[in-house]
């Protein structure tokens, strides 16, 4: 059983950063491929990036390319994601999740554990 806890979250202006890190525990953190989903309010949880069990694979989904940076530790236990330039789109609750198949991937059902989440709000 892997446990995640995300953290970074917060409240931050148009153009500004934020680092979300997710620490996992409970499992053999280099087994598994790791990814970033959101959920704004009254919509699904969304795709926002992942990285696969060596760092040699990520993808992004299309509206963070270019802002957004994934990446992990392997010996930390820890994914990061470097979210820059943000925008109030970007506000939602942040999750990290595990998938055990070590292969990035962008799909909720191939995710195995999840976090609880982290809020991040973009104001104007």
């Amino acid at each position: 059983q892997v446990q995640l806890v995300e953290s970074g979250g917060g409240l931050v202006q148009t153009g500004g950063s934020l680092r979300l890190s997710c620490a996992a525990s409970g499992g053999t953190f280099s087994n598994y491929a790791m990814g970033w989903f959101r959920q704004a309010p009254g919509k699904q949880r969304a795709f926002v990036a992942t990285i696969n069990w060596v760092s040699s694979t990520t993808y992004y989904t299309e509206s963070v390319r270019g802002r957004f940076t994934i990446s992990r530790d392997n010996a930390k236990n820890i994914v990061v994601l470097e979210m820059n330039n943000l925008r109030p789109d970007d506000t939602a609750v942040y999750y990290c999740a595990a998938s055990g198949g070590k292969i990035a991937t962008a799909h909720r059902i191939d995710y195995d554990y999840w976090g609880q989440g982290t809020q991040v709000t973009v104001s104007m």
